[in-house]
């Protein structure tokens, strides 16, 4: 991210420091290690060299390899304990200078030069230093560089997004990120797109991209180093105080209350059961998995006692002992879509062809660098996505039987840490995947309920009323960009740009358990949710003060924006099948 760290391309004199020294190592260098395949980033001005604990992070190893040759210290540092971040302080092997320019990690297409030679240094900080110039001038999805020839950067690309919903977004100080660029996709007209759109449909999408990177460059600060080091400071300070006011100590008496009503909610459950009510007790039985994710999703954040052991365990105990889903599937999936929220091609909470897409990229059959496959935009991607504004609350429905795959995939394919402090979870985990299909699949489907047709209504109850949940995360993110603005763009301002905030009164927060302050959550992972409202009042002062704009939506408005961008793709979708069938009659000279 764009911060204080450094450029550091000169060696200088090597500093003593818990003991240790460091040598400062040149900005070509690093290139060069990290051509040679190893894994390295830059935290607090520190080289840090991560590949002897790579496959053992509890996050998994893609949540490193996105911040390779980047300053990934405000990821770091929100999303690990202070106690994770002293060990990889044994991980350091140099150190550098001034503000450190971001490559573009190897994951995301970044290309790096190997040891060649003498004299490429001067010449690649001239190359370097037009990056942001470019993206802002060009404005189009070309090949800029973060480091010359060494580390070419994939095209900047944006969804067909709503530049600025006309209700929601709070613009912060319109002097510095401006909101009157109203033009949303739906609204173009669509015999003028017809009109004057390229007949080759990538050459389309290719328009589209560079009308979204248009729209989002007006709506936000500048990506300009000053302006994203400015950001990056208020942040950090912000952080500070967050600290200072107590606000990341949890409220152990809201998690009382919260184990009163899961138990409440269990009983009836079980009421029920014996009383032969047996849609009523599906009910109350999707409604304990509903409440049961959000201190889950606390668990997983380490923002329950903030001891990660301690924290995991209990993940397990209501994820797979409660709830049949692995937490470590979980944190590997969460800890990538935190860090590259929204991204099409690399954050796997938006991935969902053939069913859903939320950006007319995927329409361009993408590959996702986090399942390592095509996601081929086929024959039943184009009937699913042609419709997927009438089917998205059908498909929600089904959501909890995809996390059951998942989750699965995940424990049997033992794609979690085989060494380390998290070596042993997998084998708990898959404990408490068989006690939670003994006692709900065989205890009370099985046992319990007298009928097949009895059985099967009670399963698609109980994980239908779960649904909401799946239409709170989607809502998060879905109507947001998907742009990716590059590396000089700051940690803060990418979280409040690709993430929404839904406004509702604090009575219901217990429904929505703290998904409502995403956008809040995303700058503050580990704060508990208890504390989420009172920690907002400070982010919008925040966002005021730096000029970003923060998204702020009524439940219902929030489903109307993801809706409408959904029937904005399938219609992208539409005029690229035109584009196509052009195409193959041979008409195009006709329409030249």
């Amino acid at each position: 991210m764009a911060s204080t760290i450094s450029l550091g391309a000169t060696a200088g004199a090597p500093q003593q420091k818990d003991g240790r020294s460091y040598p400062v190592l040149s900005r070509r260098e690093i290139e060069a290690q990290i051509a040679e395949g190893k894994h390295i980033f830059i935290l607090d001005q520190y080289v840090i060299k991560a590949d002897a604990w790579r496959k053992y992070h509890p996050g998994g190893e893609k949540a490193i390899m996105h911040m390779v040759g980047r300053d990934a210290t405000d990821e770091v540092v929100s999303l690990h304990s202070l106690e994770a971040r002293r060990m990889m302080d044994k991980y350091r092997i140099g150190r550098v200078e001034g503000r450190w320019k971001n490559f573009i990690p190897p994951i995301q297409g970044g290309k790096f030069r190997p040891r060649v030679g003498d004299g490429e240094e001067e010449q690649e900080e001239e190359h370097d230093s037009s990056l942001t110039h470019q993206v802002r001038q060009d404005a189009t999805p070309s090949s800029s560089s973060s480091s010359g020839a060494s580390s070419r950067s994939p095209s900047p690309t944006f969804d067909s997004n709503e530049a600025a919903p006309k209700s929601g977004i709070r613009n912060r100080k319109p002097g510095l990120a401006r909101s009157d660029s109203t033009t949303s996709l739906s609204s173009v007209d669509d015999d003028k797109t017809a009109t004057h759109t390229p007949v080759d449909g990538m050459a389309h999408l290719d328009a589209l991209t560079r009308k979204e990177i248009k729209l989002d460059l007006a709506k936000y600060p500048s990506l300009e180093p000053a302006t994203q080091d400015a950001i990056v400071e208020k942040y950090r300070l912000l952080h500070d105080r967050i600290k200072a006011e107590g606000l990341y100590d949890c409220n152990y008496w809201a998690y009382a209350i919260e184990v009163s009503r899961y138990t409440l909610l269990f009983g009836l459950m079980l009421v029920c059961l014996q009383w032969k009510w047996y849609l009523a007790s599906a009910f109350f039985c999707g409604c304990f998995w509903h409440q049961l994710v959000f201190t889950a999703h606390d668990a997983g954040h380490m923002g329950i006692t903030h001891n990660f052991q301690v924290d995991t365990v209990i993940g397990i105990f209501i994820a797979d002992f409660l709830g049949g889903l692995s937490i470590g599937w979980w944190k590997h999936n969460h800890n990538v879509h935190h860090i590259v929220t929204n991204s099409p091609e690399h954050d796997p909470d938006i991935e969902h062809l053939p069913f859903l897409a939320i950006s007319h990229r995927f329409l361009a059959s993408l590959r996702s660098t986090y399942y390592e496959h095509i996601m081929h935009y086929d024959a039943v991607a184009k009937v699913m996505i042609s419709l997927q504004h009438r089917l998205y609350y059908v498909i929600m429905l089904f959501g909890r039987f995809n996390l059951y795959r998942l989750s699965w995939l995940h424990l049997l394919a033992g794609k979690g840490p085989r060494k380390g402090p998290a070596a042993w979870h997998r084998w708990l985990e898959i404990a408490g995947q068989v006690f939670f299909w003994s006692w709900y699949g065989y205890g009370i489907v099985y046992r319990c309920i007298d009928t097949n047709w009895d059985r099967f209504l009670f399963v698609l109850v109980s994980h239908w009323v779960t649904t909401p949940v799946h239409v709170q995360i989607t809502l998060s993110h879905f109507a947001m960009s998907t742009a990716d603005l590059g590396v000089a763009e700051s940690f803060p301002q990418k979280m409040l740009r690709t993430t929404m905030d839904v406004d509702c009164p604090s009575w219901l927060d217990f429904f929505h358990g703290g998904l409502q302050f995403q956008a809040i959550h995303h700058l503050f992972p580990r704060v508990p949710r208890h504390n989420l409202r009172r920690t907002q009042k400070l982010v919008q002062e925040f966002c005021d003060d730096v000029g970003i704009p923060y998204a702020l939506y009524g439940f219902v408005d929030g489903n109307k924006q993801v809706i409408g961008r959904l029937t904005d793709v399938a219609r992208q979708a539409s005029i690229l099948a035109k584009c196509q069938n052009v195409l193959a009659s041979g008409e195009l000279g006709h329409h030249h």
